[in-house]
């Protein structure tokens, strides 16, 4: 028994000082999460902080917090529990660009050399604000530091050449600044670095293999630039270089990399996204490349002048779970290549030849199809209307013939169909508009025919584009009721007549109204005044549901300052009304000048009438003004010298009379052809001046007639006078005698009446303009 509780207590005596142990780590752990614990921030540090926040403004007071004693419970700051050195300053914008709290929570300054002082900082986050200056040249300093994102800021300048001594440095973004400077050398030092993000900067200078010489841990490089950058960032490597990372992804874009294929990228065997856009390889794609294919989830070639056939078919990899080949703007040959498993198949503007595969279909996958700007030729395949799953289907600017196919029922994600600039036939299919969520519905500058499909109402479109075909048939009256949401309308050269819908007034998004070169008869409806988005200043529209992607440009071609210009970037601001080569009559209707943002109009070849609305001057948007070729007749308001933005004008061919005006930029209107044809207009540049009245020889003329006047008036009543006495008996005496006689005279002497009520109203307002000019004369 003894024995046994000898035992028990040496058991005791040898567990003891471990359930001590464990208690006193349970506590440690407890006290270092307790928000009551005794460590406090250093005070240096708190006070190089407080120098920060003092040369910064904070507009939504995202530092109210950093007052008191202990900066370690501060917002964004995080202190080592046990020592209190800041170790982590996370001040990122907590909002993302699009949302409307986003400008107001950007911090102002500039980055403090006091940072400097917070010597064991390991994590520096400062991005998403509105910081400029230079970084600072001691950023070296900071040996602590892991991670270091100051993107998104106005930071401009050169990387310090201190960042090599970084030697700790795991992630590096300066993306998205104004740094104009160079990358140092010794950016190479850092040997712990994973990634690399140096995109959007205006970079200048050379890269070489000593910038990458012991980046040996590299796997994300991207150094993908604006494109106004103009290639000013140039890539120096040698070909026979061997990196001495392993890369995973690596995007250069808008620089100069080399004429031909890069070979030390044959060495990198785990990539998984390449992007070398728009870097100057003029050569053809190497084998290797498309044996990586299996493992590629990004590919992006484009703006090259790459040469060649791609092999077909390719697979491609899903583990990211989307993937995208972009070879766009290049000199590709050959049949179109079917590569399977990609979300986004982007070979537009290439040399690609033949028909559309029959089994474009088992792309199954694809969300884009975009192939605009090559040769294919034949049908469009009726296969493609089983890419449910699609997004953008773009055939544009090819050679496709034949019909549209059908049965588009299916595709219920579809948001863009482009097919213009074909060679298509036949009507609009019916189930075309069969899915509501069709945004542009492009069909433009084919061969189609008939009336305008009503099934195209069921679309929620903000852009349609039927022009350049030969529809038929008068615009139905439901493109104004029930497509609340458009914003571009074009129908130009088409055969369509009978009148404009006042409808079309109830467009109010409406920005682009184009129904030009058909047979539109009837006035021009008043209510075209009422399209609201043409009298106030819009914002670029938001991307409907993310459709507006580099993988689709939309691209419209509008008649602008007197040439068919083709719009594609700045088509969203663009507000015109072209009515021309129609057979509209009547006037211009006053209510149109209310369109204070237009900024093109066209009327021109029509046979409009009547006089230009005097407060035409309220468009002050206008920079294309074509009223030719009508019968307008009147003055040029004075109003529309006003109109300062006005770089176009057209007048010509109408009827027109009086003094061209003289003020503002009108004398820059130097061509007499925008003011030919119109007999009555006088004045530069026309040859024909304008004639000013001579002062004396008008006065001349007033006191000439003043003095026939005078003579007529005379004889006048000296004749009565003579003449009643014989006159009254001769006149009284016969007709007293004779009845026939008696009833000429009355006749007469009622058409005397008349007579002398107009002889008497001549001269009275010859003698008040008399007496007028006299007493200005006085005066």
């Amino acid at each position: 028994m003894a024995t046994r509780k000898t035992f028990i207590l040496f058991l005791i005596l040898l567990l003891l000082p471990l359930f001590l142990e464990f208690f006193l780590l349970e506590a440690l752990v407890i006290n270092s999460t307790d928000g009551d614990r005794d460590v406090v921030c250093i005070e240096m540090e708190r006070k190089a902080l407080l120098k920060f926040k003092g040369g910064l403004e904070d507009p939504s007071g995202r530092l109210s917090s950093w007052v008191g004693g202990d900066c370690c419970k501060w917002q964004g700051v995080d202190c080592n529990n046990g020592t209190g050195h800041v170790i982590k300053l996370d001040l990122k914008n907590p909002y993302q660009s699009e949302e409307a709290a986003f400008p107001l929570s950007r911090l102002i300054g500039q980055i403090s050399d006091s940072l400097l002082d917070l010597k064991y900082l390991n994590y520096l986050d400062l991005s998403k604000n509105e910081l400029s200056g230079l970084i600072p040249d001691s950023i070296g300093n900071l040996g602590n530091l892991r991670y270091l994102d100051l993107s998104d800021n106005s930071i401009s300048g050169s990387i310090p050449a201190s960042i090599g001594r970084l030697l700790l440095l795991e992630e590096l973004d300066l993306s998205h600044n104004g740094m104009n400077g160079t990358i140092p050398e010794s950016i190479g030092q850092l040997k712990e670095l994973l990634t690399l993000t140096l995109d959007w900067n205006p970079w200048k200078g050379r890269v070489s293999e000593i910038h990458f010489l012991g980046l040996i841990k590299l796997e994300y490089f991207s150094s993908y630039l604006s494109p106004a950058t103009n290639n000013s960032l140039v890539f120096d490597i040698t070909s026979d270089w061997i990196p001495p990372f392993s890369l995973k992804v690596i995007r250069i874009g808008n620089c100069i990399l080399s004429q031909t294929f890069p070979a030390w990228l044959g060495t990198q065997k785990e990539l998984y996204q390449i992007i070398l856009r728009n870097v100057g390889i003029s050569d053809t794609i190497p084998e290797w490349l498309w044996k990586l294919s299996p493992q590629l989830g990004w590919l992006d070639l484009s703006r090259n002048q790459l040469r060649g056939k791609p092999p077909s078919p390719l697979s491609f990899s899903t583990s990211h779970g989307w993937s995208m080949a972009d070879l766009s703007f290049n000199r590709l040959e050959g049949p179109l290549p079917l590569w399977y498993n990609l979300t986004y198949l982007v070979l537009g503007n290439n040399l690609f030849s033949g028909p559309v595969p029959s089994n474009i279909g088992e792309l199954s996958s694809l969300r884009v199809l975009a192939v605009s700007g090559n040769l294919l030729n034949g049908t469009i395949p009726s296969s493609l209307t089983n890419l449910k799953y699609s997004r953008i289907i773009d055939l544009s600017n090819n050679h496709l013939s034949g019909k549209i196919p059908n049965h588009w029922n299916d595709m219920e994600m579809l948001g863009i169909i482009d097919l213009s600039k074909n060679r298509l036939y036949g009507e609009i299919p019916s189930s075309i508009c069969s899915i509501h969520v069709i945004y542009f519905l492009k069909l433009g500058d084919n061969n189609l025919s008939g009336e305008l499909s009503p099934s195209i109402q069921n679309c929620s479109l903000y852009s349609l584009d039927l022009g350049n075909n030969r529809f038929s048939g008068e615009i139905p009256e439901w493109i104004g009721e029930r497509m609340s949401s458009l914003k571009q309308l074009r129908l130009r050269g088409n055969m369509l007549t009978g009148n404009i819908p006042e409808q079309l007034c109830g467009l109010s998004d409406l920005r682009i109204l184009d129904l030009a070169l058909n047979n539109l008869s009837g006035s021009i409806p008043p209510c075209l005044g009422h399209l609201s988005a043409m009298n106030h200043v819009t914002l670029l529209d938001p991307s409907p549901d993310d459709l507006y992607t580099d993988y689709y440009r939309e691209g419209m071609e509008l008649v602008v300052k007197g040439k068919e210009m083709e719009f594609e970037r700045i088509l969203s601001i663009v507000k015109l009304i072209d009515l021309s080569r129609n057979n509209l009559s009547g006037e211009i209707p006053h209510g149109i000048t209310n369109l204070s943002t237009l900024g093109t109009l066209n009327l021109s070849q029509n046979q409009l009438t009547g006089k230009i609305p005097e407060d035409i001057g309220a468009m002050q948007g206008l920079e294309t003004l074509d009223f030719s070729s009508n019968r307008l007749s009147g003055p040029i308001p004075l109003s529309m010298a006003s109109i300062t933005s006005l770089s176009h004008l057209n007048l010509s061919h109408n009827l027109l009379s009086g003094p061209i005006p003289t003020t503002n930029q009108f004398p820059t209107f130097n061509d007499p052809s925008m003011y030919e044809g119109n007999l009555g207009l006088c004045g530069l540049p026309l040859s024909t001046q304008c004639s000013t009245p001579n002062k004396d020889h008008k006065d001349e003329e007033d006191e000439k007639e003043d003095h026939d006047d005078g003579w007529e008036t005379l004889w006048f009543f000296t004749s009565m006078g003579l003449g009643f006495p014989v006159g009254f008996w001769a006149v009284c005496g016969t007709l007293a005698l004779k009845k026939s006689w008696r009833r000429a005279y009355f006749r007469f002497v009622g058409e005397a009446k008349d007579r002398m009520y107009v002889f008497i109203a001549v001269n009275v307002a010859r003698f008040k303009r008399k007496m007028k000019r006299n007493g200005g004369a006085h005066g």
